[in-house]
């Protein structure tokens, strides 16, 4: 009846229960975005460049 009573782990136990479904929902979220971030074109250097562009034709106005 001794091993009852004994909660020594129960709190380490606990935390790794909590990490591990974090990291399911993390990996579980990363799997539906991906194909969403699969489709769009992102292309930093062509946005930046458009920005660019826009900025020095809107100041020449």
């Amino acid at each position: 009846m001794k091993f009852l009573k004994d909660e020594a782990g129960q709190g380490a136990a606990e935390y790794i229960l909590l990490f591990g479904g974090v990291i399911v929902i993390a990996i579980v979220a990363l799997l539906i975005y991906r194909a969403y971030f699969s489709k769009s074109n992102l292309n930093a250097a062509e946005d930046i460049s458009e920005v660019r562009q826009n900025a020095r034709s809107g100041a020449s106005i």
